[in-house]
């Protein structure tokens, strides 16, 4: 399941390279011609760093994909994807729920795949930061949906 994802994430960044040129050559992103952004608090509670990982997909590619670090506590608010998201948990403790299931306990080397459509949520523990790889395909230009933030209360409630 783990070079699955790999794989996924290298032809995801092949294609969006590719994409991105004439497709006669091969196209590097270089480390830090993308500026790292501060995670948008309509979106996210606490602080969040996103670094995308290779340039908005033009063409037939639609994949996207980041860096991703929550500092402790830090969380998206709900939200869904249209075609759905698959998480790689890189460093750090981490928590996701899907909406109307108990909140799940992530660390490195674990891969999450959300389902097209569905809610859920994705951050930190409440003391240890967590960074993962986030792949988002777009429909129609768009790769999420947001809606209302997570409450202390469903973020507290991990097992």
């Amino acid at each position: 399941m783990k070079s699955m994802a790999m794989t996924a994430i290298s032809l995801s960044m092949a294609a969006s390279a590719l994409a991105q040129g004439d497709n006669n050559g091969l196209q590097i992103a270089r480390n830090g011609t993308q500026p790292s952004a501060r995670g948008p608090a309509d979106y996210f509670t606490g602080t969040v760093r996103v670094d995308p990982l290779f340039p908005q997909p033009k063409g037939p590619t639609r994949a996207t994909g980041s860096y991703v670090t929550f500092e402790p506590g830090a969380r998206t608010a709900w939200h869904t994807h249209p075609i759905g998201q698959t998480l790689v948990v890189t460093a750090g403790a981490g928590r996701v729920q899907r909406w109307g299931d108990p909140v799940q306990e992530i660390r490195p080397g674990d891969v999450v795949w959300i389902p097209p459509g569905q809610k859920h949520w994705h951050g930190a523990s409440p003391t240890t930061a967590m960074t993962h790889i986030a792949i988002t395909e777009q429909s129609d230009g768009k790769a999420v949906d947001w809606l209302e933030k997570v409450s202390d209360t469903q973020y507290g409630s991990a097992q």
